[in-house]
Order: C-alpha cells, then sequence, then structure tokens
C-alpha cells in the first residue's frame, strides 16, 4: 500500500476508513496521540514514543485497547504492509464512541487510529525561517492531546509570512514553537526550556541533550527570553520527523550561523543515531 489507515482493527486506505459519527474525537477533539518516523520496517525510538503516548492516556483518563507491547507490535506490522523506505508513523487514541455528552463513562473502550504515510525527512544542512507569536495556549503543553487548534493556526500564519515554524513566548519566555521543541546554542552551551507543563517533552530534544552529553557539550534546562534566543549562536528545531533543523531568520532579521562546528557536530550525532536504529541512510531528497 502507498498509505495506510487503522481505526479499531479495521486496515484500509485513508480515503476509505469510515470512523464512526459518536466517536468522542469528533464533538470535543477527545484524545491523544504520538508520531515517529518508520525505516527499514522498523519505527524509529518506538518504545520511548509508546512510553510518553501511554503517560498520556493515564492523565487524561483514556483506555488504551491494547497493552503497550501489542501496541508496539502492531506498528511495527502496519509499518511493513507501506510500500516506501521511510513513512511518517502516526497514532491516536481516543476516548471511544458514546452519545454526546461532556462526562463520560469512565469505563469506555478507547479506539485506536493508525496513519502512514511516506514523508521524507527535511535536510538539516537547509536553514529555515522563523517567526513569532504570544503563546495563548492552555497550560496543559505537556500532554499530547489532540486539541491543536492553537498550533494550526499558528503554523497557517507562519505559512502565510515565508516561514517554516512559529517560536511561542509567554511574555518575554521562550516556550517551544507550534509543532516542535526549540533550543539554542550560545558560548558553547546548549539552552533548552524545561520539562515543565508549559512545553511537550520532546523525544528528539531528549535524544539531542543525550548526544550533547556524549559529545561534552554543556547542557542547561532553564528559561530563557527573546532577546536571548535572538543573540544566540545557533537556533535549533527539533521533532520527531524532523531532528535538528536550524533556523537563519526570525521575523525576516538574520539569527543564527555563528557556530557551525558545534551545530554539525550536534547533527551527525543525531543522525547517526538514527542510522544505527534503522539502517537507513537515505533520509531527504
Amino acid at each position: 500500500m502507498k498509505a495506510l489507515a487503522y481505526y479499531d482493527g479495521r486496515i484500509a486506505a485513508p480515503e476509505e476508513l469510515m470512523v464512526p459519527f459518536n466517536d468522542r474525537v469528533h464533538f470535543f477533539g477527545d484524545g491523544c496521540y504520538d508520531a515517529t518516523v518508520g525505516a527499514n520496517g522498523k519505527v524509529y525510538l518506538l518504545q520511548d514514543h509508546l512510553d510518553r503516548f501511554y503517560t498520556t492516556a493515564r492523565v487524561l483518563d483514556i483506555r488504551i485497547p491494547m497493552e503497550k507491547a501489542e501496541l508496539g507490535r502492531l506498528l511495527t506490522d502496519l509499518l511493513s504492509r507501506v510500500d516506501s523506505k521511510i513513512n511518517f508513523v502516526y497514532w491516536q487514541v481516543t476516548r471511544g464512541v458514546e452519545a454526546r455528552s461532556h462526562a463520560y463513562d469512565p469505563e469506555l473502550p478507547g479506539k485506536l487510529w493508525v496513519l502512514i504515510r511516506p514523508q521524507n525527512l527535511n535536510d538539516p544542512n537547509k536553514p529555515i525561517q522563523l517567526n513569532d507569536e504570544e503563546d495563548t495556549r492552555f497550560f496543559h503543553c505537556n500532554i499530547k492531546t489532540l486539541n491543536l487548534l492553537p498550533n494550526v493556526l499558528a503554523s497557517q500564519r507562519a505559512k502565510l509570512a515565508g516561514c517554516q515554524e512559529t517560536i511561542f513566548h509567554r511574555g518575554d519566555i521562550v516556550t517551544e514553537c507550534a509543532h516542535s521543541n526549540v533550543s539554542v546554542l550560545k558560548d558553547g552551551v546548549f539552552y533548552s526550556h524545561p520539562n515543565d507543563q508549559l512545553i511537550l517533552r520532546g523525544i528528539a530534544k531528549t535524544h539531542m541533550i543525550q548526544a550533547c552529553w556524549r559529545l561534552g557539550i554543556p547542557v542547561v534546562e532553564k528559561p530563557f527570553t527573546m532577546d536571548f534566543l535572538k543573540n544566540a549562536d545557533e537556533i535549533i528545531v527539533t521533532s520527531s520527523s524532523n531532528f535538528c533543523l536550524h533556523a537563519n531568520a526570525l521575523n525576516g532579521q538574520p539569527v543564527g550561523g555563528r557556530d557551525p562546528k558545534t551545530l554539525k557536530a550536534i547533527q551527525d550525532a543525531v543522525l547517526q543515531e538514527f542510522y544505527d536504529y534503522t539502517g537507513c541512510t537515505t533520509l531527504w531528497g
């Protein structure tokens, strides 16, 4: 198959699969998700993503309809059915199907969704452009909920401005991006916002920090300001489908580009982990 969708035990092409009208996702966005890439039949960092997925579902009191190991086997099996070397692997669980009501049956079985489609990674050697805006989302950004409307609107505004990502900030404090984490290099030190309720704990960011430790690059996880970001030597944007991108413009003004050696060392280490894990070295066109 060129792309594959799964819902509650049924498998079909994404445009063919039907979902019950009363699935609570339609009324409330009631669910959570996770995503990564798959290559050579392997779901990258599968256990890390499953751990985060089950933690989020537990916080939201959502019942995932299978155990963690079984879901891992399912994702790996579904990935093997898609005819592409590198794929986007996405899965979510909704609270389930019942008549519309804000309150829910606590025993309601969740409904599992999976989407797998071809997707190459962006070349980390090509810089991206950023804009910024006030972070007006709720105070549970650490939960990978399906309620992503503020992120969607911010991403659209970035696209219309000719940018690839939006830097969110609360007042002057940088949090994360519309669909990525953001970190910076300054004077040889790697800085990133701590894993609190204002950001999603990025798995790609976590592994990038581990790469910094292996390389002997000091890591500081504490809040930093927009001015600190603008004056950083490098601005690094990470997600599970774009491991280590860097920016050269913010709101049309040049940024970064002052520590390419350290940036390249981190990028190489992050990509090497992916190569070692999957055996795949063809990532972008």
